[in-house]
């Protein structure tokens, strides 16, 4: 399987992946079991696989967040719900997204194969060094349909996920650093990414000065040739390392699976409701 292959992949079940981030009812369902903002809901919501964890495993596991940011989130969570409760509703919010977004393509056989196929490929590959999937491979796969594409996508991002982490470190680029570097990519100013943007700017700048300081970032203050080439060879190993579980299906599969997801990938990335 080629990382040509995961990154396409990659392009059609983020869509599905992010529904947590992108719509309004995840955080509707989440907000019912009694949260008042955003970010209690999203670490409840990906750390509850892990169960109850201290701050410091979260951050560890995460990867990108700044100093003292978990901390302000986990444990105080589970003073305000259960991990398995956090899981349930999360389940509920996206699905009642998905079904919303996706209408009449939920009841089709497209739909049923492409959640049958990327559920194969998802539950497929192995868990050694991959802590965050490890966690949501160890809980049941849901029987409704909807559910089971997402919980499918999300078992694939957070595999993904995982390997990103390992490139990143293998390039040296901490969590903060890796906002910069997508940030300056993407030829956006660092203080304007949304990840990192409420820093502050002390904070920041000392994030920037020693990318600088190691070449990655000009004097102009945007990627060097050398931040270029370290974000390169990031993404390509991300790919590499994320190919495992679509060597589970056959051509064949593999090509009905991209078909099906397409028109889903397309619907959903249109309806995005983030900023």
């Amino acid at each position: 399987m080629t990382a040509s292959t995961a990154r396409r992949m990659f392009e059609l079940v983020e869509p599905i992946g992010v529904v947590p981030y992108s719509t309004d009812e995840p955080n509707e369902a989440m907000f019912a079991l009694g949260f008042t903002n955003y970010w209690d809901t999203y670490f409840a919501g990906r750390a509850a696989p892990l169960g109850i964890v201290p701050a410091e495993v979260v951050d560890a596991l995460f990867y990108n967040f700044a100093p003292g940011e978990v901390a302000r989130h986990i444990p105080k969570v589970w003073q305000t719900t259960t991990p398995d409760a956090a899981i349930a509703a999360r389940r509920v919010g996206c699905a009642n997204a998905l079904r919303r977004v996706l209408a009449g393509h939920v009841d089709t056989p497209a739909f049923a194969r492409a959640a049958a196929l990327l559920t194969k490929a998802a539950t497929s590959a192995p868990v050694e060094g991959r802590p965050m999937y490890a966690a949501l491979r160890a809980l049941p796969v849901p029987e409704d349909v909807v559910d089971r594409l997402f919980h499918a996508a999300s078992l694939l991002r957070e595999h993904r996920g995982d390997g990103h982490i390992a490139a990143l470190m293998v390039e040296g680029v901490g969590g903060l650093e890796a906002h910069v570097l997508l940030a300056l990519d993407m030829n956006m100013p660092a203080e304007k990414f949304g990840r990192i943007h409420h820093l502050p700017a002390a904070q920041l700048r000392a994030v920037i000065d020693g990318m600088r300081g190691r070449g990655l970032i000009g004097d102009d203050g945007w990627l060097s040739e050398r931040g270029h080439d370290v974000k390169q060879r990031v993404e390509s190993l991300t790919d590499d390392l994320a190919a495992k579980p679509y060597e589970s299906l056959k051509s064949a599969e593999l090509d009905e699976l991209m078909a099906d997801l397409e028109p889903l990938a397309a619907l959903l990335l249109a309806a995005q409701e983030f900023g």
